[in-house]
């Protein structure tokens, strides 16, 4: 990276954003990240957007999903950014995380759920922007939301 791209990588951190696990299966194997580019795009159609670095775990899993699910993290949830954000083994991705019976890619207590199917994608430098057609959303009761900001997860 050249000092630019530090330089990007600098301002952008003091920039808040809020804080997502997004998870793609395809055959049986589940895969999840921590991102904090979950943006809504679109009213009409309903459509969505993330970008995902190349070498991420989630990438050509996302690519080969029919649909993939974001959790919208609530503010007590730290950990669990902390944990998809790490490079786990995926035998013990899953191991002691809160999952909805309804759909398992879905994380217990966030303060949202978004399901989309993936309509497009652009290669964008050394990351792909997924666009998804919200397929179903729902909203949690978490009183607040995790953000990221200066290196540090914040509620807000």
């Amino acid at each position: 990276m050249d000092d630019r791209g530090a330089e990007q990588r600098a301002l952008f951190r003091r920039w808040p954003a809020g804080v997502s696990v997004v998870v793609a299966e395809v055959d049986g194997r589940r895969a999840a990240l921590t991102v904090s580019t979950l943006v809504s795009l679109s009213l009409e159609p309903p459509l969505v957007g993330i970008s995902i670095a190349l070498q991420a775990s989630l990438h050509e899993l996302l690519r080969g999903a029919d649909e993939w699910a974001a959790s919208m993290l609530a503010g007590d949830q730290e950990h669990l950014a902390q944990h998809f954000a790490r490079s786990v083994p995926p035998i013990a991705l899953w191991n002691g995380i809160p999952v909805r019976e309804d759909d398992p890619r879905l994380i217990v207590g966030a303060a949202g759920w978004v399901v989309a199917r993936t309509i497009d994608e652009f290669r964008t430098g050394d990351h792909t922007f997924f666009v998804g057609e919200i397929l179903s959303l729902e909203e949690g009761t978490a009183p607040d939301s995790l953000t990221y900001v200066h290196h540090m997860y914040k509620p807000v």
